[in-house]
C-alpha cells in the first residue's frame, strides 16, 4: 500500500520531572489539571532527551513500520534540526522528495513537559510548519496513493486544506483527516464543507466538543444512550456524553450525525478511557490497554494512523480499532513519540495473542 502523510514536522526536547518536583493543580468541576512551575527557581528533571515530532512525521513513522511506501509532505527550515528530521524519516525508510524547505522560518520545535499522570504539558513553536503553499502540493506527489492521511494544519498551511481534499479524491485516494482545535475554530468552514469527503475521520473528545456547536444546529442535542446487551461496564463517555456551552450530546448522536453528513469512518478517542469507531450504521468501543505511561505525547497520532493504515488495508473496522489501541499503547511506555510504534509483525502477533472482550459492537 502507498501512504502520504500531511502535516507537521518538527523536533521534540522532552523533559521529564518526578512528580514530587513540581506541583499539580486538578480542577473540581471540570476536566482539567496544571503542572506548576515556580517562578525563579531551577526545577531538577529526570531527564530531557531529543525526538522528532509532529502530527505528518509521527504518522510517517507508523505508516512506515507498518510495510507501507511512505512519502510526507511538511515543511522545515534550513538549519541543524531539519537535518535531525530528515535523518529520522531517511532512517525509517519514508521518502522525503516531498518535503519542502522554507529559507525564512525555522524548523518547527516543541518542548514537552511530563510528570505525575504524564499527559505531558506542550510548549510549541510551529515555524516552517505554518508556511505550506499550494505550490508544495504538486499533482505528481498524490498520484498512486491508496491512502493519503492529512493530519493538524495550522496558519497559512491551513489554507490549503480544500486543496489537499481536492488533490487526493483526484487521486482516487482514500482521505483521512486528524484535524487539530485550531483547524476547527478557525478554518471550520473549509473542514465542514469537506465532510463528505472524507473516509476517515479522526478526533478526540475535546475536538468533538469543539465539533457539537455546528451539529448542534442541524440535529440538536441530547440523543439515545449506548445501551449494553451484556454485563460490561458502560464505557465513561458513553456515561458522561460529549458537552460544549451548556449542551450535552451523546456519543451515539455525536457518531450518528457525521456519518449521516456524509463521512465514511469516524473515530473518537478518549485517551485511557477507550476509543469508538462508527462505521455506517455499526458502532465499536475497545478499551484501552493497561500500561504505565512514560508519556501521552504521540498516542493520538499512532492510533488514528494504525487505524487508517489498517482499515484502508484490510477495510476491516473492528480489526484496525484493536491494531490502533495495541500500538498507541506502546507508545506511551516511552517518552517519545515514535519508539513505541510496532512494526507490522510485532503488532500482528500483539493482535493475535489480545483477548477480543474488550471489543464491544452496538447498532447505531
Amino acid at each position: 500500500m502507498n501512504v502520504l502523510t500531511i502535516g507537521g514536522a518538527m523536533v521534540d526536547t522532552i523533559v521529564t520531572i518526578a512528580s514530587d518536583k513540581i506541583e499539580q493543580i486538578k480542577m473540581r468541576n471540570a476536566d482539567s489539571s496544571f503542572l506548576l512551575l515556580e517562578e525563579g527557581q531551577k526545577t531538577e528533571a529526570e531527564q530531557i532527551a531529543s525526538s522528532g515530532g509532529g502530527g505528518a512525521l509521527n504518522s510517517a513513522v507508523t505508516a512506515a513500520r507498518l510495510g507501507h511506501a511512505t512519502s510526507i509532505i511538511a515543511k522545515v527550515g534550513r538549519d541543524d534540526k531539519a537535518e535531525t528530521i530528515l535523518t529520522l524519516l531517511r532512517g525509517e525508510g519514508v521518502d522525503v522528495s516531498w518535503l519542502a524547505v522554507d529559507e525564512h522560518e525555522p524548523t518547527g520545535a516543541s518542548v514537552i513537559i511530563s510528570s505525575h499522570e504524564r499527559n505531558a504539558a506542550v510548549f510549541t513553536y510551529r515555524g516552517a510548519n505554518t508556511c505550506l503553499h499550494p505550490e508544495d502540493f504538486p499533482a505528481e506527489a498524490f498520484a498512486g496513493r491508496n491512502l493519503v492521511y492529512v493530519a493538524n494544519l495550522s496558519n497559512e498551511s491551513a489554507d490549503c486544506y480544500p486543496l489537499v481534499v481536492e488533490r487526493a479524491k483526484s487521486a482516487g485516494a482514500m482521505l483521512a483527516v486528524n484535524p487539530g482545535i485550531r483547524q476547527l475554530t478557525a478554518r471550520f468552514s473549509d473542514f465542514w464543507e469537506s465532510l463528505a469527503k472524507i473516509d476517515i475521520l479522526c478526533v478526540n473528545r475535546a475536538e468533538a466538543q469543539t465539533l457539537m456547536p455546528h451539529l448542534l444546529q442541524a440535529f440538536g442535542d441530547g440523543g439515545a444512550p449506548l445501551i449494553l446487551s451484556s454485563d460490561e461496564p458502560v464505557p465513561p463517555l458513553a456515561k458522561r456524553g460529549l458537552r460544549s456551552g451548556g449542551y450535552e450530546m451523546t456519543v451515539v448522536k455525536f457518531l450518528g450525525a457525521l456519518i449521516e453528513l456524509g463521512v465514511g469512518v469516524v473515530v473518537l478517542t478518549d485517551g485511557a478511557n477507550g476509543a469508538f469507531i462508527a462505521k455506517r450504521q455499526e458502532l465499536f468501543y475497545r478499551a484501552a490497554q493497561h500500561v504505565v505511561a512514560a508519556a501521552t505525547t504521540g498516542a493520538g497520532d499512532a492510533f488514528s494512523a494504525t487505524f487508517a493504515c489498517y482499515l484502508a488495508d484490510t477495510n476491516d473496522a473492528a480489526r484496525a480499532l484493536s491494531a490502533a489501541s495495541i500500538n498507541a499503547a506502546s507508545v506511551v511506555k516511552f517518552i517519545d513519540t515514535q519508539t513505541g510504534l510496532l512494526n507490522r509483525p510485532a503488532l500482528e502477533k500483539e493482535l493475535e495473542d489480545a483477548s477480543e472482550a474488550p471489543l464491544l459492537s452496538f447498532s447505531i
